[in-house]
């Protein structure tokens, strides 16, 4: 890509949203930011790699966290703020990547280059797909899901001006299960390239 390009993947659980990152970021032949950028974290911080992924992308409860001065104790907020400076860098130093998750439609906002997308999908079609990729019966994979999406939203709402999901907050809201996933990518780029 000769011009910068940002695109940030907001997802719910099952809907195939880190395969459709990963798939743009390959026909893009630019940077994946997902669980690369744990790893980059905890180099130029100097945090323990299995402390940030316990961690990532969890949001901060008040009740056990204090905050004094702009420092906080929370473990959790100390590693998305470190997140967020990573992928700040990263975007004005003209980087183009693809990042998924980490509240990057709100951190990188004021990003000309930045495209903002949420994959959600219907819930049978997400269903059957965490029922085959983590081996689960339909109850568990319901009960993952509805956990992670639990999780993601609390992050996401805790640290966003938007809410997780709220079309509004986005360039594009996409329903992965009507085109397939590859058929989603496929639309993705198209955007991605006539914003080129």
């Amino acid at each position: 890509m000769s011009k910068q390009v940002i695109i940030s993947i907001g997802r719910e659980f099952g809907s195939g949203g880190h395969y459709i990152a990963e798939k743009l970021a390959e026909r893009l032949g630019i940077e994946l930011l997902d669980k690369n950028l744990v790893e980059r974290v905890a180099e130029e911080k100097g945090y323990s790699q299995e402390a940030i992924r316990q961690f990532d992308e969890k949001g901060t409860s008040i009740l056990f966290s204090r905050n004094i001065n702009g420092y906080t104790s929370s473990a959790s907020e100390n590693i998305a703020q470190a997140q967020f400076e990573v992928l700040r860098k990263d975007a004005a130093e003209g980087m183009s990547f693809v990042v998924v998750g980490r509240c990057a439609e709100d951190v990188l906002y004021d990003q000309p280059a930045l495209i903002s997308i949420f994959i959600r999908g219907e819930q049978d079609v997400k269903k059957q797909r965490i029922m085959e990729k983590y081996e689960l019966s339909e109850d568990k994979a319901l009960a993952l899901m509805k956990k992670m999406d639990r999780e993601r939203k609390f992050y996401h709402n805790y640290y966003c001006r938007n809410k997780w999901g709220d079309s509004r907050g986005y360039d594009l809201t996409i329903n992965s299960s009507l085109l397939g996933l590859d058929g989603t990518v496929d639309v993705i780029e198209a955007i991605v390239r006539a914003r080129q």
